[in-house]
């Protein structure tokens, strides 16, 4: 069946977000007293939302209550200075503006505050994106399928029209766990290996080969039912 909605990760497949998110952690970790983190080390803890991310840049073993607080410094920080040095990737919009050419539904779906997710979305994207959901009580972050059922809920499609490009290890399980199909970028913030470990068959380089994925299935699919 033909793709009619590219279903698009944020942070790593659309947007460099790294300096923002550490900029925002070694606030939290300068003001209650703990060691300051690289970029490296923000970067391997994104993907499975902010909590997550803290509990990686504190000191093994620390307190969940302090974990839970410390989070909630950091989503207050970085609502404050999230869209001061993230921007897209390189070829992003144009792959944007080309796949609406080309008909497509895009969606965002993220692990990222569902609030944050909506704003970084709308400042940077506008009427590019026609749905963006990140995570709220309401319902599982990824890579639960929740958000992605979401999607198609509200977009009125079905499994087997939506294509799902990410860059992490959480993406290509949370496809899997959707059931839909997966195409990996490898400009984000986990390795071609990472991704593949986790059963993601194509990667690709460069945004506009995802716009030649998505024409090339479209052109087999026409092929099959012409022949």
């Amino acid at each position: 069946m033909k793709y009619n909605t590219v279903l698009f990760d944020l942070d790593g497949t659309l947007i460099d977000t790294l300096e923002d998110l550490t900029d925002s952690v070694n606030l939290v970790m300068d003001r209650e007293g703990y060691q300051g983190k690289t970029i490296e080390d923000v970067k391997n803890g994104i993907g499975e939302g902010y909590r997550f991310l803290m509990e990686a840049c504190l000191p093994e073993g620390t307190e969940p209550s302090e974990i839970d607080r410390c989070t909630k410094l950091f989503e207050a920080a970085y609502i404050q200075r999230m869209m001061n040095k993230t921007k897209p990737y390189e070829g992003i919009i144009d792959l944007l503006a080309n796949l609406r050419i080309h008909g497509a539904s895009i969606a965002v779906v993220t692990n990222k505050m569902d609030e944050a997710a909506k704003a970084v979305c709308s400042h940077y994207f506008g009427t590019l994106i026609d749905v963006a959901i990140g995570d709220s009580p309401e319902r599982r972050k990824k890579p639960a399928p929740d958000n992605v059922r979401e999607v198609l809920l509200q977009l009125g499609t079905t499994r087997e029209q939506v294509l799902y490009v990410g860059d992490s290890d959480i993406d290509v399980r949370t496809a899997i766990n959707s059931g839909i199909d997966f195409l990996g970028v490898s400009w984000g913030y986990r390795s071609r290996e990472r991704l593949m470990g986790e059963g993601a068959e194509i990667i690709v380089d460069h945004p506009a080969d995802v716009l030649t994925h998505f024409l090339d299935h479209n052109e087999r699919q026409q092929d099959d039912l012409s022949g």
